[in-house]
């Protein structure tokens, strides 16, 4: 025992030293010693961790701001900064690459987002963005269109019974997603076989956020320990990948409009950038990230345009009055011209960006940095992570006064309320969002839609209101790299002129 005792006693001295000397080196000799920040953020990655843990990083970031200024340290590594100048320095730079971070949180991934190196970015992108861009949504518009009519008969038959907007928006998102990332219906909105799928993506993107933020967490590999459970969702998850995946093969290249069409065409053309079981992972980010994300931005614009009745009701004028009858909503020019539609959707974007944190950065490792990287003045040592925090930008007076205020018209032609160049809820960039096109158009179409065929009012109260916020008057949302919430929950009443044409397209 006295042996024990003994190792024990040299054990944890050496790593009470080990420590100190560590956290000494930090605060008194690191090169980011001078950049103001809380304390334990300068010691350890496990501040980060902590509040990615408690889901509110991005309000903990926004608080540490207006305490320490634009730039802070948030790690013994990292700097966030908090200006638009500092946004184009970092993210509109050749020389600037993903953090390590990214295939460290994601190890078992190798897509479009956890990949650092440009030469394999360059044909991932590529292809989604093919599937993607303006004249690909143009060919998936109808099964587009087709899902968010299933949608408005879900709000149609819910009658004066509560509909909680979070899940009604993520089937809608996923079941899109679904099919255009695999051609596959997973019927999210009037089956529940595969709901479990939104507890799945969700626990999913808790976990990455959390091992972004304090990278030690995955080195226990978490995703491997997980698959050891033959029922867990993980697990799930995989298996409904493997069966739309078999389904989708199953088919000739042509008979979907999809992710896999797309690849086919690249192969027809003679590319080998890409391989077929390269095409599964993009498929599998892809489903993830565009469901989420636009379920989460469609969420939201419900609950501000449900609090602002003056909003609502020029939204509702704009789209009444552009359009005679709802099958006339459609991608295009008049659907592209309601100019109040586009300022709501950016304005709740702005508000509660569905990815409200920190899109880590450093400085390109391949050789292609011949000069410091200098943002904002400041000269970053290599090995640096930097970021801009999108949720602290969008919420900094600076750019947008009254910042915590849903106003649309600050987005208005002739308004001095906003800057495009703080806006950045797709970051910006070669690696910003390649789903900006379909974001704004499956948006656009269902909010239209939406107050063509209803009118929607709030549940009175707090029902359902579930998450983390700053100020009274903002949608609640907890941060788990793509945002988490509950709500908000809204009663549906059919026009009296669109109830008869909603009925008949039923």
């Amino acid at each position: 025992m006295d042996v024990v005792k003994k190792l024990l006693t040299y054990a944890s001295s050496a790593f009470i030293l080990y420590y100190s000397i560590v956290f000494a080196y930090r605060l008194l000799f690191h090169p980011l010693r001078g950049y103001p920040g809380p304390l334990m953020a300068k010691l350890t990655e496990a501040y980060g961790g902590f509040f990615a843990l408690k889901k509110c990083l991005h309000i903990k970031t926004y608080r540490n701001h207006l305490k320490y200024g634009p730039v802070v340290r948030q790690s013994p590594d990292r700097l966030i900064f908090n200006t638009a100048t500092a946004l184009q320095a970092i993210y509109q730079n050749e020389r600037v690459t993903k953090s390590y971070v990214y295939p460290t949180a994601q190890p078992e991934q190798h897509n479009v987002f956890t990949t650092t190196g440009k030469a394999e970015h360059r044909p991932k992108r590529r292809l989604i963005s093919q599937v993607l861009s303006d004249r690909s949504m143009r060919g998936f518009e109808l099964t587009l269109l087709a899902q968010i009519d299933v949608f408005l008969k879900q709000l149609l038959h819910s009658k004066k019974t509560p509909t909680n907007m979070t899940p009604t928006c993520r089937y809608l998102g996923l079941s899109i997603a679904g099919l255009l990332g695999f051609g596959y219906d997973l019927n999210l909105q009037t089956d529940d076989t595969h709901r479990y799928l939104t507890k799945s993506l969700k626990f999913g993107n808790y976990r990455i956020n959390a091992c972004m933020q304090f990278t030690p967490l995955a080195k226990l590999k978490p995703g491997l320990i997980l698959d050891l459970f033959p029922n867990s969702l993980r697990a799930r998850l995989m298996r409904t990948l493997r069966t739309m995946i078999s389904s989708r093969l199953a088919q000739p290249p042509d008979a979907q409009y999809d992710l896999f069409a797309a690849f086919n065409k690249q192969l027809e053309a003679g590319s080998k950038d890409i391989k077929l079981d390269d095409i599964w992972t993009e498929g599998f980010f892809f489903f993830a990230a565009a469901g989420d994300t636009i379920a989460s931005a469609l969420a939201a614009a419900f609950f501000y345009l449900s609090q602002n009745r003056e909003c609502y009701q020029k939204l509702a004028r704009e789209i009444r009055s552009t359009f005679k009858s709802g099958s006339e909503i459609r991608g295009g020019s008049r659907l592209a011209g309601c100019r109040y539609l586009r300022a709501c959707i950016d304005e709740t974007l702005r508000m509660s960006p569905p990815v409200p944190g920190t899109l880590w950065r450093e400085t390109a490792k391949d050789g292609s940095a011949q000069q410091p990287l200098i943002v904002d003045g400041h000269v970053i040592p290599p090995g640096t992570q930097v970021g801009v925090n999108i949720y602290s930008l969008h919420h900094n007076e600076r750019y947008f006064p009254n910042a915590f205020k849903f106003q649309p018209e600050r987005w208005l032609e002739g308004s001095k309320n906003a800057t495009y160049d703080a806006f950045a809820p797709f970051s910006i960039g070669t690696r910003g969002c390649a789903g900006k096109a379909m974001a704004y158009l499956e948006t656009s179409l269902v909010l239209a839609k939406v107050f063509w065929y209803m009118d929607f009012e709030a549940v009175p109260g707090r029902e359902g209101m579930v998450g983390v916020r700053v100020q009274e008057g903002e949608y609640p949302i907890h941060d788990l790299f793509v945002v988490t919430h509950d709500g908000p929950y809204l009663v549906c009443h059919p026009r009296d002129g669109a109830r008869l044409e909603l009925l008949a397209a039923e």
